[in-house]
């Protein structure tokens, strides 16, 4: 039975018989160089990407439709994700550096961006569907198209909030202690929620340096205070990842496109067979970039209580570590899938890019106008000065 220890559990008793245990050098040592190789370009991309989709929308594009307004809050969940992905690096490799309210803050919004990103997703999906399979029926409905997708949003991003409270509750700022070693072998969910393993134990010096906890770095991870919510807690928070986040937005999407493609195959037209090839890619890189994660998160959440053996525990561990990757790079995708692919918002973008040319060029012309202009001043000041009684000239 486990006993209270300063508002934490002392599982010791639970490893008393643990002789040997897992090893997790191997995934350590990849997870670390995802973490700072691959993820660091994949912010970039994702943040350069967005942040381009964000500027045309407000500067050009304006939105004018449902898919445009669906768009606009997808590239602010993106570059919020990309932008809070190294702060949450940097803690898992150094340690949590900040206070409290920003571990849950920075925990819990982050969440809530991959939450609302993946609702958002399947949103778009039912604005093509009704555009191209209900066209008709759904015309009223779309004539007062920016009121109802401002009113989608908002639930997308209130539910997003609500799918979140966990992680904004739960996470806590802490000193890890003897028994909490184990969090190194934690479930990373892509909602950015850190289910902490304690099935395993590794070696207290990779954590605090051969001290006794309290000198150690703080961690930022959840933190409960009675076994129930714990165990709780370990299933409801990657069974809602799962079953919200992605199976639930991947039938939406399922369905929508499904009989999209259907009804554009039916019409005997080029540009229609084009925008069949588009959905087909938008619904596969969405599949081949969560399914793989999702299905490992799964498969960790059944067997989470049942002992298993180290060598299956460290092929899933490795798995859901380079799965999770896989699932990360979706947010540099979503500019190119359902932005850029568009020739009416690449026609904005070409429009940005030659203003900022032009923009460029009138600075640098403006420039060496100013330069020539100061420099004939200075000459003329130069031989006006040469007949002054006492000899002395203008100079810079």
């Amino acid at each position: 039975m486990t006993q209270f220890e300063n508002g934490t559990f002392d599982y010791g008793d639970i490893y008393n018989d643990i002789e040997e245990p897992c090893s997790v050098e191997r995934r350590e040592s990849i997870e670390n160089f995802l973490q700072l190789f691959i993820h660091p370009i994949i912010c970039c991309v994702g943040f350069i990407g967005n942040a381009l989709v964000i500027v045309t929308y407000a500067l050009y594009k304006r939105t004018k439709s449902m898919t445009d307004v669906y768009l606009l809050n997808v590239a602010i969940a993106d570059i919020l994700f990309v932008v809070a992905l190294p702060l949450i690096i940097y803690s898992e490799q150094y340690g949590w550096s900040m206070g409290n309210l920003s571990c849950k803050l920075l925990r819990g919004i982050y969440s809530m961006n991959l939450y609302s990103g993946m609702l958002l997703l399947a949103c778009i999906s039912g604005d093509r569907y009704l555009a191209i399979v209900q066209a008709r029926r759904s015309f009223r409905l779309r004539s007062s198209t920016l009121l109802y997708s401002h009113l989608v949003c908002a639930v997308v991003w209130l539910s997003a909030l609500l799918l979140s409270l966990p992680t904004f509750i739960f996470y806590e700022r802490y000193h890890p202690g003897l028994y909490e070693t184990s969090y190194l072998n934690r479930t990373d969910g892509t909602d950015g929620t850190d289910i902490t393993d304690i099935t395993d134990i590794t070696d207290i010096t990779d954590i605090t340096d051969g001290t006794d906890g309290e000198d150690g770095p703080y961690v930022c991870f959840f933190k409960f205070q009675s076994n129930k919510t714990a165990r709780v807690m370990k299933i409801a928070v990657p069974s809602s990842q799962v079953a919200l986040g992605f199976f639930l937005p991947l039938l939406i999407m399922g369905f929508c496109y499904s009989s999209v493609i259907v009804t554009l195959l039916r019409a005997k037209n080029f540009q229609r067979h084009k925008a069949v090839r588009v959905v087909l890619t938008v619904v596969l890189v969405f599949v081949v970039c969560h399914m793989p994660y999702n299905i490992t998160l799964l498969l960790y959440t059944v067997n989470m209580f049942q002992e298993q053996e180290c060598s299956h525990e460290e092929s899933i561990a490795l798995t859901m570590t380079i799965t999770r990757s896989l699932a990360y790079l979706h947010a540099c995708l979503n500019p190119l899938l359902y932005a850029f692919i568009g020739v009416n918002f690449r026609n904005h973008f070409r429009k940005i890019l030659r203003d900022l040319w032009c923009l460029g060029k009138n600075y640098m012309s403006a420039r060496r106008s100013s330069r020539v202009t100061t420099e004939m001043y200075i000459s003329r000041r130069s031989m006006d000065g040469s007949y002054n009684d006492n000899g002395t000239s203008f100079t810079m």
